[in-house]
């Protein structure tokens, strides 16, 4: 599988293996990373892409002006057309009269949406997971499921890690649900569920945070899309 490849990329694909800590900040044991999730080839020219237009389409379409047919006022002509010694008007709901309609004012219908083939997101998606790891920028534990879910415990937990004060996203499975509420009040922490992690999720953060659990799924989820 590995033949024909640089030196270099050699080098990304065999840093595979990554230490497994518990909440209290202690090695516990480590984990095999999956090569094709995890040690993707440096792409900044799709990632990009990627991003632009995933910012894209989250953008909201807010600023709205009216035009001369959504202005209140009656549809009758003010005056006569002529012999009046004023000039022409039709309408009071002109642009060129006060509280007229505006002619070429931002309207509500725009769209600012790019669209990105889904397999091009799916890469970016393994590419900014593999610059998590080759960053060391990734923060794997054995669990993170509690007693109780509270944000004194998770706080501690992520001081232990040395997470604390980072820009951290937090990737949780469908049986972690919960830590994100215990983790709503901390400060630059974003709990997202591993089904909506996207690439620019990964980009927007500093560091990575997941379960072993978790990480299982993400990797299921990121394979099922490799061609």
């Amino acid at each position: 599988r590995r033949i024909g490849l640089s030196n270099e990329l050699h080098a990304n694909l065999i840093m595979t293996t990554l230490p497994v800590y518990n909440l209290e900040g202690k090695e516990v044991s480590s984990v095999e990373l999956d090569e094709r999730v995890f040690a993707v080839p440096k792409n900044d020219v799709l990632l990009h892409e990627v991003y632009v237009s995933l910012s894209a389409n989250e953008r909201g379409v807010y600023a709205h002006t009216k035009r001369r047919g959504e202005r209140k006022g009656s549809g009758k002509k003010p005056w006569k057309q002529k012999h009046t010694g004023r000039a022409r008007a039709g309408s009071v709901r002109s642009p060129l009269w006060r509280k007229g309609g505006i002619v070429f004012g931002p309207k509500k219908d725009r769209n600012f949406s790019k669209k990105v083939n889904r397999k091009v997101r799916q890469k970016a998606m393994r590419i900014a997971l593999s610059e998590k790891v080759r960053n060391g920028s990734l923060k794997i534990v054995d669990s993170v499921l509690l007693a109780e879910w509270k944000t004194k415990q998770i706080a501690a937990a992520f001081s232990a890690l040395a997470l604390s004060g980072k820009s951290t996203v937090l990737a949780f499975s469908q049986g972690e649900i919960g830590i994100d509420r215990a983790t709503r009040n901390i400060s630059k922490v974003s709990p997202l569920p591993i089904h909506t992690l996207n690439a620019k999720d990964l980009l927007d953060h500093q560091m990575l945070f997941l379960s072993v659990g978790a990480l299982a799924d993400l990797e299921k989820r990121c394979i099922e899309t490799v061609s």
